[in-house]
Parts: structure tokens; C-alpha cells; sequence
């Protein structure tokens, strides 16, 4: 089996031992990355978190003074865990419900469509990984030993 998990054989045979070498790094790399740069994206937030109270209310999440702070933890602290691969599928599960909204947010409402929403369907794509795959065994959920 190689490292996309199937028994298809490679039309470069060499290069088996490299792609299953890399399998878990790949993702570890991929993983670090969307949860640093969601916490960098979050501190903002978190910094003064009644600051989108407007815009959440204007999604119709209501009330505002709930969801803006609540937004702002969702993002820093779940990008925090999600780069330590602690707690990740929960983690990467609040983190894909609020990407999810800013599809919304840009494709429709905003209405910018597809140009406005990519940036948040990639990162969508990407958390959701995380939801179904968990972290790699370079996390700190491999080190404890289970996983959501």
C-alpha cells in the first residue's frame, strides 16, 4: 500500500519510498500551517473580540456580543490547537463552520461570488481534511495516544 493509502502501482516505482517518507511530514507541514495562520488571522480578534459584532449581526447571528468573541476564540484558539495537533478534528471542526460562513459571507452577501469566496472555500477544503483525517503522528494527539 503506498502512501495515498491504495494498491495503484506508481509509474515511477522509485519514487514510492519518498511519497510514503513524506506522507506524514506533508501533512504535519500542511496542518501547522493552517493553524498558525488562523491564529495570526484570529488575534486580531482576539485582541478586542466585541469588534465584529456588527458584521456577525449583519449575517444574522444574534446577539453579537455572543458570537463576535466567540469568533475571535474560534479562530486563535482553534488555529493554536490545530498547529499543536491537540484536540484537532474538534478544533478543525469549529474552525470549518466558521469558514464555511465566510463563503457565505463573500460569495453572497458581500456579493463577490467566486473571487471573493475562494480564499474561504480552500481554507474550508483544508480544515475539513483535518475533520475526517485528524492530526498525523508528528501531534500531540499521537503523543497522548487518542483522538476524537
Amino acid at each position: 500500500m503506498n502512501a495515498n493509502g491504495n494498491n495503484r502501482p506508481l509509474i515511477i516505482p522509485a519514487l514510492g519510498g519518498i511519497y510514503n517518507a513524506l506522507a506524514q511530514v506533508s501533512e504535519t507541514i500542511l496542518r501547522v500551517i493552517a493553524g498558525g495562520a488562523l491564529a495570526v488571522h484570529g488575534y486580531g480578534k482576539i485582541i478586542n473580540p466585541f469588534g465584529a459584532i456588527e458584521m456577525v449581526e449583519s449575517l444574522g447571528f444574534y446577539p453579537g456580543v455572543f458570537w463576535s468573541p466567540l469568533l475571535a476564540a474560534t479562530e486563535f484558539f482553534g488555529g493554536i490547537l490545530l498547529a499543536l495537533g491537540l484536540f484537532t478534528r474538534p478544533a478543525a471542526f469549529a474552525t470549518t463552520i466558521v469558514l464555511a460562513v465566510t463563503i457565505y459571507f463573500h460569495g453572497y452577501v458581500m456579493g463577490q461570488g467566486w473571487s471573493g469566496a475562494e480564499k474561504s472555500i480552500l481554507w474550508t477544503a483544508i480544515l475539513f481534511f483535518f475533520v475526517i483525517r485528524g492530526a498525523s503522528n508528528h501531534s500531540i494527539d499521537a503523543k497522548i495516544g487518542k483522538e476524537f
